[in-house]
């Protein structure tokens, strides 16, 4: 269904976001290792958004109600 999929690539996107977030934060602080498990975390949830973004795309487009096409 497209509401799972559009609320997973949310939940992903959201993830990414706090993870992006956070690792500001550490980087800030000045503890780069910490800021660099944060970034890459970040990327997989990322990556992860996108796999689900595009599928919540195909689904909606799937169940999108077809449009008549006029006759000629």
């Amino acid at each position: 269904m497209p509401r799972e999929a559009h609320t997973t690539a949310a939940y992903h996107h959201e993830r990414a976001a706090k993870s992006h977030r956070a690792a500001a934060e550490q980087s800030n602080k000045g503890a780069h290792e910490a800021s660099k498990e944060h970034a890459e975390n970040a990327c997989e949830h990322s990556r992860k958004a996108d796999e689900a973004s595009k599928l919540a795309l195909e689904k909606s487009v799937l169940h999108a109600k077809p449009v008549p096409v006029a006759a000629k």
